[in-house]
């Protein structure tokens, strides 16, 4: 009973704090054109300006999305290891 306890409360806590180090990676909303040819002629450079942000924040989105998956993989990894010394430490 006591082990299940401990191993509950391990998970817990590994699940807390691997919640706190990850980062949140939001895509970036497409740019609006109009269907109107004349609406989109009116608010051509309203549009322009919309693509070119919306490329700089996709490559910061794709940025964050890499850092993220490089956290998550070495987080991965320490907590496998951490899940083998437990083990160990249970079977002894």
């Amino acid at each position: 009973m006591r082990i299940t306890i401990v191993r509950g409360f391990t998970v817990l806590l590994i699940a807390v704090c691997s919640q706190a180090g990850a980062e949140t990676c939001l895509a970036p909303a497409r740019p609006f054109v109009p269907s109107d040819p004349a609406a989109a002629k009116e608010y051509e450079d309203l549009i322009r300006l919309d693509f070119e942000n919306y490329i700089d924040e996709v490559q910061d989105y794709f940025r964050c999305m890499e850092g993220e998956r490089a956290r998550a993989f070495t987080e991965a990894q320490e907590v496998s290891q951490e899940n083998g010394r437990f083990v160990q430490e249970m079977a002894e």
